[in-house]
């Protein structure tokens, strides 16, 4: 398929940003709040299929780049005074190279040592983040985040937010969809075999590692402007299974399927807590029903009914 979009899949595509992008027209704040966090998450749990879905490594991690991001981007804005186009891209590097550092040693594990590993350099970030209160302040958090005039504003941000994902989503499915993303599927299904006809197999999977880590930082660094502050809790382990649930739900195994499973996740989130008080308890059985009916996914589901339709027929 290459780097070509099929067509219904470009359709749908233009139809969610022509309705992204009327949103601001419905004069609602908590909508577009909604959205513009449903975007962040929905390319944080992108980023990671890179190492989940192309790779076929588990990541319990992933947040500590999300959080470097966020760190960085917030602190070069508020604490050096640095224009956007300094601070955002530095952020983004800093999170890739992180990553990159973190890959070095996870990349000669597999499986269950690999996604051990991954969790140590995470709570390693957290601990940083929760001990360095001069730099990120702490527990209380680093807040008064400085954003850019041109885009300190509710409807400006959504903007910046959907363009600056948009353009990240399509970066990202060039890459997932070129010789190196299918050389990343390769050794996903058989490592030994990519191994033998002389794929580098340690190097790809750390280079995959490291565009996760970059993305994620893209997305944690619009989330600090967002929130107007950087917290712990964007490292801690919680938030990486988070996105970790919003991936499975969606259905790794499919690009779009960790963004379906991202909005997904969200939007039940805020329906449950409207209503009760057990949302851990929702997530749970959420999580049941991802591993034992539909370890596809939300894709997965959608692809069978669509195959009994046509069967039917």
């Amino acid at each position: 398929m290459g780097w070509n979009m099929p067509r219904g899949v470009l359709f749908t595509c233009i139809v969610v940003l022509v309705a992204l992008a009327l949103i601001p027209m419905a004069d609602s704040r908590y909508l577009i709040d909604i959205s513009t966090e449903i975007m962040v998450y929905a390319l944080f749990a992108l980023s990671l299929n890179v190492i989940i879905g192309y790779s076929g490594n588990v990541s319990f991690g992933h947040a500590a780049y999300f959080a470097i991001g966020g760190y960085t981007n917030a602190i070069l804005l508020t604490t050096y005074e640095l224009p956007l186009i300094v601070a955002f891209p530095a952020a983004v590097l800093a999170s890739g190279l992180a990553a990159a550092f973190v890959a070095y040693f996870c990349t000669r594990l597999t499986d269950i040592y690999f996604a051990m590993l991954t969790l140590a350099f995470a709570m390693l970030v957290w601990a940083i983040a929760f001990k360095w209160r001069s730099v990120t302040g702490g527990d209380d958090g680093f807040v008064g985040v400085t954003v850019p005039e041109f885009i300190d504003g509710r409807v400006p941000f959504f903007y910046f937010t959907l363009i600056t994902v948009t353009l990240s989503t399509a970066v990202l499915w060039m890459i997932c969809h070129s010789a190196f993303g299918q050389t990343l599927v390769a050794v996903r299904e058989n490592i030994t075999r990519a191994g033998f006809i002389g794929v580098n197999t340690r190097l790809m999977r750390g280079a995959a590692f490291a565009v996760a880590g970059a993305f994620a930082g893209i997305a944690g660094a619009i989330f600090a402007m967002y929130n107007r502050g950087v917290y712990t809790e964007s490292a801690f382990w919680p938030e990486s299974a988070q996105v970790l649930i919003m991936t499975l739900l969606g259905g790794m195994y499919s690009f779009f399927g960790p963004a379906i499973g991202a909005a997904a996740l969200y939007l039940l989130e805020r329906f449950a807590n409207e209503y009760t008080e057990y949302w851990p308890t929702v997530l749970g059985v959420i999580l049941l029903v991802i591993v034992l009916v539909l370890p596809e996914g939300l894709v997965g589901l959608f692809k069978r009914v669509k195959a009994r339709m046509v069967g039917g027929r």
